[in-house]
């Protein structure tokens, strides 16, 4: 996805947000909301979101030498998140069709994020949704394909939202599945530890992409993570950002599971707010 205008709003909203959870005073705070302004007004009009939003972050963790600004509100996402566990695992056990419950029960977790600045009830998203209706809806081509391919590559959004993850994950065994976490931190997208936390070394293997920013970077991933991306047979891409560095991907591979959290996002997936979506990226003709 292009970064629109609209976008810089955003982009510049968290980089002063990530200032003050690194606790920087105000001259610290000033320099990176120049050094914000800078990124913006001199980016490549290529760039993706994601993009814009690693060399922002960079810069925070640069003038204010916190690595991971978002650790506290990380962790207290999943441990809220684990105590909603036995509730997930029992709406999925008690379902007609339990993966399909699951997989709704994943884009439901996928509300969890920091980078966005309104207030969510999970309790009340959870509940409801097993009657979501999905605005796009790609989720028969996604259990047939998951009938049919060797192994899943997940690719992790949201500290907390792994929670959810792990449920889907569990109701794909005995597929075999590695869960692709963030190399480093950036805004409340998931590490190696948050997905430890959230218990998925227990049902998945963890690997990274060998770079600290959100969404999927490949000029700044791992030659390892980037020969998962080319071979594996299926791609499951959790949430905005993976959807804004993925979706002119021509790949039939590829699923993405997320909530349009966003108006930008929105206008370009060509849905409305707060619509559910299961899309499969187009086939390469």
């Amino acid at each position: 996805m292009k970064t629109y205008l609209d976008c810089f709003v955003c982009l510049f909203r968290q980089s002063l947000e990530a200032a003050r959870f690194s606790d920087a005073d105000e001259e610290g705070q000033k320099q990176v909301l120049f050094t914000a302004l800078e990124v913006l007004k001199n980016m490549d009009p290529t760039s993706t979101p994601p993009q814009l939003t690693s060399r922002i972050h960079q810069t925070v963790r640069e003038v204010t030498g916190i690595t991971d600004p978002y650790q506290v509100l990380k962790e207290k996402s999943t441990q809220e998140a684990l105590s909603l566990y036995p509730r997930l695992k029992q709406l999925v056990r008690k379902a007609d069709d339990p993966l399909t419950t699951a997989i709704k029960l994943a884009i439901a977790g996928n509300i969890i994020d920091y980078g966005r600045p309104d207030e969510i009830d999970l309790v009340e998203i959870i509940e409801q949704s097993a009657q979501q209706s999905l605005a796009i809806n790609h989720l028969p081509e996604l259990i047939g394909r998951l009938k049919s391919v060797p192994w899943v590559l997940y690719l992790a959004d949201n500290a907390g939202e792994t929670v959810f993850d792990r449920v889907l994950i569990e109701e794909l065994s005995p597929l075999p599945v590695k869960y692709v976490v963030k190399g480093g931190a950036s805004l409340n997208d998931a590490t190696r530890k948050d997905a430890l936390e959230a218990g998925i070394s227990e049902v998945a293997e963890i690997v990274d992409t060998g770079y600290a920013a959100a969404g999927i970077i490949p000029e700044c991933s791992s030659p390892e993570f980037l020969g998962l991306l080319e071979n594996a047979p299926l791609i499951i891409a959790k949430g905005q950002g993976n959807y804004e560095s993925l979706s002119e991907y021509d790949d039939g591979r590829l699923f993405f599971l997320l909530q349009a959290k966003c108006e930008i996002l929105s206008r370009d997936i060509g849905v409305p707010i707060k619509s559910w979506i299961v899309k499969q990226g187009a086939p390469a003709s």
